[in-house]
């Protein structure tokens, strides 16, 4: 374990070193985020001028869970999402020898490597955002459920990760650009909104098969709802069975790499 996190201090050195020398780039990608919120905000402002309830949430509930997936998405976009990008092109390349001989987990070496340091204001003004929309909500949130809703929210972070790798192992087969993460981001829109909203078989995907619930949604109804051994066990349990069946689609699809020296 020491060995992987002195490891990913070298990563962030790195990165942070190297977006210093792309300033334009830093801003560019904050604005685009920045917008990226506004527009979201606007949207569920918008909407609760013609109803008075999303799913069974308020307005003030709606924009703690809109906070969420920016935290979530700021998350994913800052430590994962450069690596995500070029793991498709490694593939079809055949140029993971690299990483496959290296004295660490390839999977956490192609996963992290890259941090986006260009995207670590946007994270910033992510959790600012989740902040106020916390301590501008009318009514008292217990600390035991706003400490699950943080624990939750990690998770999703990791179970978007998760499912972007699911969708995206299958280049080994299919040595298409991108795998099948087109049909991945598209089912993941479903967790865009309150799970609520969602009846019979598509919120019973949303809990199970396909858990894009557990990104955002999930985490805000346990906050607004408290937190219990059931609920949080559900979310470990889905989590935990995701993580592992990516690992042991990611070995598989290993098996199945074709180097460029092959």
């Amino acid at each position: 374990m020491t060995r992987y996190l002195r490891l990913y201090a070298s990563f962030l050195r790195f990165s942070f070193s190297r977006s210093l020398e792309f300033r334009l780039d830093f801003f560019f990608r904050v604005g685009m985020d920045a917008l990226w919120y506004a527009v979201h905000l606007v949207f569920f402002g918008v909407l609760f001028q013609h109803t008075g309830a999303l799913g069974g949430w308020n307005l003030d509930q709606v924009l703690v869970f809109a906070a969420a997936l920016f935290f979530v998405d700021a998350i994913y976009m800052t430590v994962f999402s450069n690596n995500m990008w070029m793991l498709p092109i490694l593939i079809n390349r055949g140029d993971l020898d690299y990483y496959l001989v290296r004295p660490v987990s390839p999977l956490f070496f192609l996963s992290v490597r890259d941090f986006a340091a260009n995207s670590f204001l946007n994270l910033v003004l992510a959790v600012s955002i989740l902040a106020w929309a916390l301590l501008r909500y009318p009514e008292p949130l217990p600390l035991l459920s706003v400490a699950a809703f943080g624990v939750l929210l990690l998770l999703g972070a990791l179970l978007t990760y998760t499912m972007g790798m699911l969708f995206t192992i299958p280049i080994f087969w299919l040595h298409s650009k991108s795998g099948l993460r087109e049909v991945g981001w598209s089912l993941g829109r479903l967790g865009a909104r309150p799970h609520r909203i969602y009846t019979g078989w598509t919120r019973t995907l949303l809990l199970t098969l396909l858990p894009y619930a557990f990104v955002a949604s999930y985490p805000v109804y346990v906050l607004f709802n408290g937190p219990s051994w059931q609920a949080l066990a559900h979310t470990a349990a889905v989590v935990g069975g995701a993580f592992t069946l990516m690992v042991l689609f990611w070995r598989q699809g290993l098996r199945a790499y074709s180097s460029a020296s092959s």
